[in-house]
């Protein structure tokens, strides 16, 4: 299926885009405007785009529906600030019924059940129940176009974030992801979950360069059974491995024994082994495992 976008109406690209740019963090914004009022809005055109300086960015688009702009982009425009609360599973209900297109004069912390907490350098309130508040200052803001659907960017610079001691680490230095159970966008009405069970960490390469898929045996780079994941995990080692002697496995010496008659059986059931090795993260046996053909 090719699509080109410029033939879709805004609300097909709306649905082809948003479903597939996924999953993403929503941003939601506390704002305020000249007279005093609170608005408070989830938007998941969202993201962090640098650290030094520390630069949020998100967009209250124009509406698809009617070409309407948001209470969050005048309100920025007037009062060049803001608080990005982030939500998380326990609230993601509450966020999307401050979604709703209430009157201006309306406030969404009453009409979504959310206590207003002052900030302490903006002028806009925090959400007491978000376990992550980022106090911003508005930097620049730029109109992406003027039809429905066209993005209304907000740059903001973030200058004080307040956490919850109950989702840090141990040591109560870091957030631990574990603890935090983000909520993020996908298309239509589809979110998604961060819950332990679906955690995984990939190893991140450093300024040492991972061998590289050219430089895997080809036996192993051609294999039937590893995927591209468990290529790609034996590939970022930094030098190629050889057999390490000293590498004992009761089930490697099983399927020496049983599959020795049978080479094309024996290196299946060897690269059916390592890649339940992968699946754990166990790279170096994986490794062994598949050396021992050599």
């Amino acid at each position: 299926m090719i699509i080109d976008l410029a033939t879709l109406n805004p609300a097909e690209r709306q649905h082809f885009l948003q479903a597939s740019v996924a999953p993403r963090p929503i941003c939601f914004a506390s704002t305020i405007d000249l007279a005093g009022r609170v608005n408070l809005s989830p938007f998941s055109f969202f993201n962090l785009f640098s650290t030094t300086p520390p630069i949020l960015i998100f967009s209250p688009s124009r509406r698809v529906r009617d070409n309407t702009t948001k209470h969050t982009w005048h309100n920025v425009l007037d009062i060049a600030e803001v608080v990005i609360n982030i939500i998380d599973y326990s609230m993601v209900q509450q966020a999307s019924l401050s979604s709703c297109d209430y009157p201006k004069e309306v406030n969404e912390f009453t009409k979504a059940g959310f206590t207003e907490e002052p900030a302490t350098l903006v002028r806009p309130p925090m959400v007491r129940e978000s376990k992550v508040k980022i106090e911003c200052r508005v930097m620049e803001t730029k109109s992406l176009g003027e039809t429905g659907g066209a993005g209304n960017l907000v740059i903001c610079e973030a200058l004080r974030m307040h956490i919850d001691p109950a989702i840090l680490d141990a040591e109560k230095k870091h957030i631990d992801q574990r603890k935090f159970p983000l909520v993020a966008r996908l298309g239509g009405d589809w979110y998604c979950r961060v819950s332990p069970e679906n955690l995984f960490e990939v190893e991140k390469p450093n300024t040492r360069l991972g061998i590289g898929m050219d430089a895997l045996p080809a036996p192993i780079r051609n294999s039937k059974i590893l995927s591209g994941n468990h290529l790609g995990q034996l590939a970022n080692v930094h030098d190629l491995p050889v057999v390490d002697p000293a590498f004992h496995d009761q089930r490697l010496q099983s399927i020496f024994q049983y599959f020795s008659v049978s080479p094309e059986e024996m290196e299946k059931e060897l690269h059916t082994y390592a890649a339940q090795l992968l699946d754990k993260g166990n790279v170096k046996e994986a490794w062994q495992v598949l050396l021992a053909l050599n």
